[in-house]
């Protein structure tokens, strides 16, 4: 809660032309002198000319798709001369973290392009299987939220996902489903951007599509799709982006597709087999 360009490609026509006349055929051998006047021009001469002619198209061509690169730019040089221009449906290039504590990314960079990948990553967390297990989220509301904030989460998170909560959900209090079932909630961050940032504080929205359900055959809830967006608002706090709070509303969402909808068994399957990413901006 998912990439790749159609680029068609064709044989190019072949020219049976080789330069020289009469290939093939019978040979005819002309008067020595030209009868128009001019010089006699060889065969040879005609197809001279035309490699010339093909190769200095082609260093054109070069010479254009070059500039349109940007050739100044070393490949090997570093710095962002390096990296592609961003756009607002585009990636910047950049990785996002290199560690992780308690499988939640770590370590985000200190800039826009770390706050944006660090929202991505929390709105994953936040709105998965493990949030509504208390074992597991008080590791979540430590690793992700500031400090501050954490205590009065963790009620507030304990209240929301109370025991009959839960069972609503076809899940115990521990946030377990029975046997035979396999609780779904998996977010898949289709993109994100700021709408306030001052490098101590930033504000970021995440646009996300996801899954969630308990699949089994005799599930009374079963696995469905919707399209969110959560807002994440965040302090640099211990050398990373916190959560200080978020919120969530509904869509932008496209017209439902006409797919075929799975088994229980192959949606639980698919779960359990297929992980998940670490997401940049």
């Amino acid at each position: 809660m998912s990439l790749g360009d159609d680029h068609a490609y064709g044989d190019p026509a072949r020219s049976t032309s080789d330069g020289y006349r009469g290939t093939g055929q019978t040979r005819i051998r002309l008067p020595e002198g030209d009868p128009y006047g001019g010089a006699r021009r060889n065969g040879r001469s005609s197809s001279r000319s035309m490699v010339v002619v093909v190769g200095v198209v082609v260093l054109l061509i070069s010479a254009i798709a070059f500039a349109n690169r940007g050739g100044g730019d070393s490949p090997s040089g570093g710095g962002d001369g390096a990296k592609p221009k961003t756009a607002a449906t585009a990636a910047t290039g950049t990785q996002p973290v290199r560690s992780k504590a308690g499988g939640i990314p770590t370590g985000f960079a200190h800039n826009q392009q770390g706050a944006q990948s660090a929202a991505a990553n929390y709105a994953v967390v936040l709105v998965s299987a493990d949030i509504l297990k208390p074992a597991a989220r008080r590791g979540i509301i430590q690793q992700v939220f500031v400090a501050d904030e954490q205590a009065a989460l963790a009620d507030k998170f304990s209240h929301a996902y109370s025991k009959d909560f839960l069972s609503k959900l076809g899940l115990d209090e521990n946030g377990n489903a029975s046997a035979g079932h396999t609780y779904v909630s998996r977010t898949v961050p289709v993109g994100t951007k700021l709408t306030d940032y001052s490098g101590a504080k930033a504000t970021a929205e995440v646009w996300c599509t996801g899954l969630y359900g308990t699949a089994g055959e005799d599930s009374t809830n079963p696995v469905t799709s919707d399209w969110f967006t959560m807002t994440l608002q965040m302090s640099w706090a211990d050398g990373d982006w916190k959560v200080d709070n978020f919120s969530q509303r509904d869509g932008p969402a496209p017209v439902p597709g006409d797919e075929k909808a799975s088994s229980a068994d192959e949606m639980a399957k698919a779960v359990e087999e297929y992980g998940g990413f670490t997401y940049a901006r």
